[in-house]
């Protein structure tokens, strides 16, 4: 059994986390706080460890989940917007992990949202970030890296009350292999926390979700070239681009659940356009977006926007 002063020592150790390795050693003299400061000191910081952990308010608290972890935000404001809160579902994850985007690519899983415990919810708008390509173990997939955070448009189906909002997100990793994660996350808004939020974090991804083609705007949508009927069915889509502009890249959707493979660069961007090749595996896969609208999200650096395109 440790003598008193073996444990002085070891108390005299843990409550000072700053000793140098130096400080630990027996040549140093060690002498036992009060019994009084000893119990204040711990208490203290028994609550800053308390505080650190806590959620501040708009965020709900963290939850950790494989390789990332998941919380609920909300901006503050400075008016009504009709009636609409602003919240957003922020992931981060590990190095070297990734996370899809609404439409995954050649592999992976999209997230997922269920509102339905929430409380005065009405509607629930999900927005996306415009994303970015990386390669996985099955090809091309498409998707964010480090961090994302999913504005979320909440519409209360009584204005000026607040809002419980409670979420199940479930969202697929992958790095050399890939796994599914689900979050349960809880956050209440009160009702002076409506339209755009101001918070940072919020507008920052508010602002790369990608805005409507709009003439005269880059990004934008140049010449189409569509061989569905060939014997080796392709598009070639050629995007206008702002003057040096980077991060450049086109995903195209198409609806009811129709596969359309990832569009692939056919050079950089030259004179302000680059050209992309999407080569279908089939007849039958180009044949099945025949007379569908297709939408097609431009990125860039410099911003994004989404257009429509359908081949009759």
């Amino acid at each position: 059994m440790p003598s008193v002063k073996s444990r002085a020592t070891i108390v005299a150790v843990r409550v000072t986390p700053t000793m140098s390795r130096k400080d630990t050693m027996t040549d140093r003299l060690f002498l036992p706080p009060p019994i009084g400061l000893l119990a204040g000191s711990l208490f203290l910081s028994v609550s800053l460890t308390a505080t650190c952990l806590a959620a501040s308010p708009g965020e709900s608290p963290w939850v950790k989940e494989n390789f990332s972890k998941a919380r609920l935000v909300s901006g503050t404001v400075g008016g009504a917007e009709n009636g609409e809160f602003l919240a957003g579902v922020q992931i981060r994850l590990e190095p070297g992990w990734k996370t899809y985007w609404r439409t995954p690519g050649d592999s992976g899983v999209p997230p997922s949202f269920d509102w339905s415990g929430s409380k005065n919810l009405k509607q629930a708008q999900v927005l996306y970030p415009a994303p970015h390509r990386f390669a996985d173990a099955s090809g091309t997939a498409i998707g964010y890296e480090d961090e994302v955070v999913f504005p979320v448009k909440i519409t209360p189906v009584r204005p000026g009350e607040p809002v419980e909002l409670k979420l199940s997100v479930d969202y697929g990793l992958c790095k050399t292999l890939c796994i599914p994660n689900q979050a349960t996350l809880s956050l209440d808004l009160p009702p002076h926390m409506v339209g755009k939020g101001d918070d940072p974090l919020l507008s920052r991804f508010v602002d790369l979700v990608p805005k409507p083609a709009e003439t005269g705007k880059l990004p934008a949508l140049g010449d189409i070239e569509a061989k569905l009927d060939s014997a080796k069915p392709e598009m070639i889509i050629d995007v206008n681009f702002p003057n040096g502009a980077t991060g450049t890249d086109l995903f195209v959707e198409a609806p009811g659940g129709a596969f359309v493979p990832v569009p692939k660069p056919l050079g950089p961007v030259e004179g302000g356009k680059q050209r992309f090749l999407i080569s279908f595996a089939s007849a039958a896969e180009a044949a099945a977006i025949k007379g569908k609208p297709l939408k097609l999200t431009l990125v860039s650096d410099e911003g994004a926007r989404e257009a429509s395109w359908s081949l009759d």
